[in-house]
């Protein structure tokens, strides 16, 4: 999607920092703090706001709510349904969907008969493309509530882990936050060069996601058969692939249980090399809002780092569970803030 290319993301840096900057500044001090909740409304609204602009206040309320419905949906139960059997959850879901796109079919409409039709991911919608024309209002309707969700679910997973590191290798966040101490005063002023000059940041936050990619588990479908490694794979069957498993693989990444961020600054480390880093896909079907979700974890990374240090609660047990459900999470994470001098 046209929205969603990095050349689009990075021309609208200046629109993602400010949300960073304010989740950093309204961290409370001196207590452990859950802090997958305020990581999510954060992501949320950066993701929101992204896709709708101006729009982006009406419009988060619906999204929160098609979050929670897919949460309660991917729930544990004793019981595996048909897809056919209108259960609780997907009632609920489906409730979830038909009020965010009430919510979001008045807009589209306004837009388009006003003329006025934005130049964020909605407006790149309405535009018609050389490829498709001009997109059907139901097809807008069916689309962008999936891709609403996914600009801020995957993140928050993510987010969890980035953050924990921070907290559990001090000396990297060191580094972080030297790097964002050159970032502009005024967050809105951050461009695509000050998101450039993050290197060892971004390098942390893929190291991150290497460890604990947020998505564990793809699927993809074989068009052909194919042999792999000495397996034969007929056209049509499903494969699943482990980017945990895959990113230990010591042939592509040396010592691939350790905490290494620098990999990424070598020249070795290059993620586009097929097969290494897989947290965003790989291929056609690679994640397209991969761009996005790097900018809005770095600022995130790096405005936090900039202004804290962060610890666990003391004691022996971790401070969260890992839950595997869609994606590996850090459920329940507390960690404190402490002003950086």
């Amino acid at each position: 999607m046209r929205g969603l290319r990095p050349q689009a993301v990075a021309a609208r840096i200046g629109e993602i920092a400010p949300s960073a900057a304010r989740f950093a500044d309204q961290w409370p001090t001196g207590r452990d703090v859950e802090i997958l909740p305020p990581v999510r409304h954060a992501l949320a609204e950066i993701g929101v706001r992204y896709l709708f602009s101006e729009d982006a206040p009406t419009l988060l309320p619906f999204a929160s709510q098609l979050f929670l419905a897919r949460e309660v949906l991917v729930r544990p139960s004793r019981w595996v349904w048909p897809r056919w059997v209108p259960t609780p959850a997907r009632r609920f879901r489906t409730r979830q969907q038909v009020a965010f796109t009430n919510a979001l079919r008045p807009i589209v409409r306004r837009r388009r008969s006003s003329g006025r039709l934005g130049d964020d991911m909605l407006g790149q919608m309405l535009r018609p493309s050389s490829r498709y024309g001009l997109l059907p209002e139901e097809a807008i309707l069916d689309t962008l509530p999936g891709i609403t969700v996914a600009t801020f679910e995957t993140p928050s997973r993510a987010a969890g882990w980035i953050l924990l590191y921070l907290a559990r290798y001090p000396q990297a966040a060191g580094r972080v936050a030297a790097e964002a101490a050159l970032l502009p005063a005024d967050p809105a002023a951050t461009t695509s060069t000050h998101l450039d000059g993050l290197q060892y940041t971004q390098a942390l936050v893929r190291e991150v996601l290497r460890l604990h990619p947020p998505s564990w588990l793809l699927t993809r479908r074989a068009t052909r058969q194919t042999q792999l490694a000495g397996y034969t794979i007929d056209a049509g069957s499903t494969v699943l692939v482990c980017p945990y498993t895959a990113h230990r693989d010591a042939r592509e990444h040396s010592d691939p249980d350790q905490f290494q961020p620098e990999r990424w600054l070598d020249d070795s480390g290059s993620p586009t090399k097929p097969g290494v880093f897989l947290s965003f896909g790989t291929g056609p079907h690679g994640c397209e809002g991969a761009a996005l979700a790097m900018a809005m974890l770095t600022l995130l990374t790096a405005q936090t780092a900039r202004r804290y240090q962060l610890s666990e609660p003391p004691g022996p047990e971790p401070s969260y569970q890992v839950t595997t459900l869609e994606g590996l999470a850090t459920v329940g994470l507390r960690l404190r803030a402490t002003l950086r001098s």
